[in-house]
């Protein structure tokens, strides 16, 4: 059996259709088509049954999918101990973060590493969880850094969790605003107030429109923004306010002001690695770095965090999510 074509089928698994395996793999959605029919040859099984306009996986195709993933990270830990030879952490990492964790916990840890370990290549991805856990269980990502509070889209027993650290969630709004400095918000005074969200099925999202909802308001939603920098680019103009996780702004170059909920809310930030998988040292020299990442730098409640003076820094000119 092809390793490349075992690993489209666990895409399939994951992402549900040809179209997405498809544009995870960059290739056309009848080359997928094409090497899974390449793949039940190989097998002598049927993989593949159509419903529909739609593919699914027999159940031989489910079992072989899951198998699968073992067989591939097995084949990736042998080339990573032939590459090394026992003397030192080797090969390719693919470590998955969502925005606001890849300057502060990804980039400092791929910045030792390649100090420490030149042998070892770490691969960076901005995800957001709600990609970040199907790219772990597909076997696109090693180690991801999520949350496990993402309701939309929990962690299953299939994953093993390293608690890295708590992030609070805070009201963020116009350096001006009447808000600012106040103490402790309450949700429910901000019903009519703009509202900027992350796009939806984000988890962001899911989590703002959760508290207003429990705040007994629905936001006017007047901007969504995939980019957390545009969002305080936004709300520094005076033209929203929103909800951001404290690392998010406590590294913003923006002239913001936040406040901490009445009813703290806070997310855990995560790392994990797919369960069962055979252990690689690379994997764990990656883990144990990130580890290691615990003082994080939040902002003060009501402090406002950007430039001194007021001076406005350029806007984003590439996609940082």
């Amino acid at each position: 059996m092809n390793p490349w074509r075992l690993r489209l089928l666990t895409q399939l698994d994951t992402l549900g259709t040809i179209r997405a395996v498809a544009q995870a793999a960059s290739l056309s959605p009848s080359s997928v088509s094409q090497q899974l029919a390449v793949l039940e040859t190989e097998t002598r099984t049927q993989l593949l049954e159509r419903t529909g306009r739609r593919v699914r996986l027999t159940s031989a195709g489910l079992i072989l999918a899951r198998r699968a993933r073992a067989v591939l990270d097995h084949m990736d830990s042998v080339e990573a101990e032939l590459h090394g030879f026992g003397e030192e952490p080797a090969g390719l990492v693919r470590l998955g973060a969502f925005q606001s964790a890849i300057h502060t916990m990804a980039v400092p840890v791929v910045t030792r590493l390649a100090r420490e370990h030149p042998r070892l290549d770490i691969e960076l991805l901005q995800l957001e969880p709600h990609e970040s856990m199907p790219a772990l269980r597909g076997g696109d990502a090693d180690v991801i850094i999520t949350t496990t509070d993402f309701d939309e889209l929990p962690l299953g027993p299939d994953l093993d969790l390293v608690p890295l650290a708590r992030d609070p969630i805070l009201l963020v709004v116009p350096p001006e605003h009447p808000a600012a400095g106040r103490g402790a918000a309450d949700l429910a005074a901000y019903a009519d107030e703009p509202w900027s969200l992350d796009m939806p099925q984000s988890y962001m999202a899911g989590l703002a429109l959760r508290l207003c909802r429990q705040a007994q308001f629905e936001p006017r939603v007047v901007c969504r923004f995939s980019n957390y920098m545009m969002t305080l680019q936004h709300v520094e103009a005076g033209l929203s306010i929103t909800l951001l996780p404290g690392l998010t702004v406590a590294h913003s170059r923006y002239r913001v002001a936040t406040r901490e909920l009445a009813t703290p809310v806070s997310r855990t930030i995560t790392a994990a690695i797919r369960r069962g998988s055979p252990p690689r040292a690379a994997v764990h020299v990656v883990l144990d770095a990130l580890r290691q990442i615990t003082d994080l730098p939040l902002p003060l409640p009501g402090s406002a965090a950007g430039p001194p003076g007021g001076a406005r820094p350029e806007p984003p000119r590439h996609r940082d999510r």
